[in-house]
């Protein structure tokens, strides 16, 4: 939503009720309390010319009564003009003014070659200049009022478009939904695993904004090129939904399958065989892609190695393509931890570590984050010999989504 001056909502709220005299009385009492600039910031935050804004000081310095014999000529008793009085807006007599201008800002003329601001910022003085060239008198002040009561704002873009659907999205949401919520009964762990964005360690900035001592901002780098002794950070995350818990590890080293696991693992020797040690199984809901994806041989392969190790059922279940941030992880932990280090730059792997750790959140979260030096190389193959050892029952529904790795 814009961010919209008082001025302007009292003035919204109020210009419908008064009579004109009073409308410019208003603006002068308005522009009158803002003091030096108070005239040209209220003719803005209202749409009212300056001259209105003005007169409107002059009549509170002078208030006097105008006697009724005045009520012939075109002012009222009151100092108004008769309906219908005064100057009339620039859209009631210039008559294709709004026809141009929608026809340049309507979503309907993007990609449109012929369109004249088809590569220009359309900025109110923009949309002012291209109307002049079509013989239109009009400022951006003007241009900006008329958009406004065409019911235009302006907006960022909106991420809601998630591409190509399964048919059966809903029905894999439904299912997922059941699954977890019968291990959560029966006390079992279940976790939302996912890789969060690999971010570049070093000087740099880092969205958002915090506050310092004024004029005293954080000095970052001018390009965002990877520091070659920091290299990047890849924090995978564990959340542990029925505790409300996370577990990070920031890998030095590649995302890859053997990765995703072995965070797994620490996660459950350091928080998850303490909390749940009758555990018979392991319920993990993760995307379809990635390091985790439910197409890769390797994960699969080191997931049957920690069920043979831990002693656990370990039962997944993939997002269908799209879906992602549905995701537990995306919204109970990885976003917090955004907030947390937001406008900080992540100066080393040791900082990361800190701001991931001291995530807090009014509902409880609390995170464990360690530092993970090892190598995983990519390009490893498992091979079909590999894929045979592991015991896997695959689920009726979508099996390729759906399956239990057994010890």
């Amino acid at each position: 939503m814009p961010n919209i001056s008082p001025i302007a909502l009292r003035w919204e709220a109020l210009n419908e009720t008064l009579n004109e005299r009073q409308r410019r009385l208003l603006l002068g009492a308005e522009a009158k309390a803002l003091g030096r600039g108070g005239i040209a910031e209220v003719a803005a935050a209202t749409g009212a010319s300056r001259t209105t804004v003005a007169a409107g000081i002059k009549e509170l310095g002078s208030l006097r009564s105008i006697d009724a014999s005045e009520e012939s000529r075109s002012t009222t008793a009151t100092g108004s003009r008769r309906p219908g009085g005064g100057r009339k807006r620039l859209e009631t007599t210039d008559e294709t003014l709004v026809a141009d201008l929608l026809a340049l800002v309507e979503p309907t003329t993007r990609g449109d070659p012929e369109s004249p601001l088809r590569w220009t910022c359309k900025s109110l003085r923009n949309l002012a200049d291209e109307l002049k060239t079509r013989h239109h008198q009009v400022s951006h002040v003007v241009v900006g009022n008329i958009l406004r009561s065409q019911n235009f704002s302006l907006q960022a873009n909106a991420k809601v478009l998630e591409g190509n659907q399964s048919p059966d999205r809903n029905a894999q949401f439904e299912h997922i939904n059941a699954a977890v919520k019968i291990a959560l009964d029966a006390n079992e762990p279940v976790i939302s695993v996912d890789t969060k964005k690999k971010e570049l360690v070093g000087a740099f900035k880092n969205a958002g904004q915090r506050w310092l001592p004024r004029g005293q901002p954080d000095q970052v780098q001018v390009h965002d090129f990877v520091d070659k002794d920091l290299g990047r950070a890849n924090p995978y995350g564990v959340y542990d939904i029925g505790a409300d818990e996370g577990w990070v590890s920031v890998g030095t080293d590649h995302d890859t399958s053997a990765f995703a696991v072995q965070t797994i693992r620490r996660w459950w020797f350091s928080m998850g065989r303490a909390r749940y040690p009758e555990a018979s199984r392991l319920t993990i809901t993760a995307d379809g892609g990635g390091s985790n994806g439910h197409r890769v041989r390797l994960w699969k392969y080191e997931l049957s190695q920690l069920a043979r190790e831990l002693g656990l059922e370990i039962h997944v279940h993939h997002f269908p393509p799209g879906t992602s941030k549905w995701n537990k992880i995306e919204h109970r932990l990885f976003s917090f931890i955004t907030m947390n280090w937001r406008a900080r730059p992540l100066i080393s792997h040791e900082v990361i570590v800190n701001l991931i750790a001291n995530t807090r959140t009014r509902s409880g979260l609390s995170v464990k984050a360690e530092l993970d030096t090892a190598a995983y190389p990519k390009g490893i193959s498992v091979t079909d010999a590999q894929m045979a050892t592991i015991k896997i029952d695959r689920s009726d529904f979508h099996g390729e989504w759906n399956y239990c790795i057994r010890p």
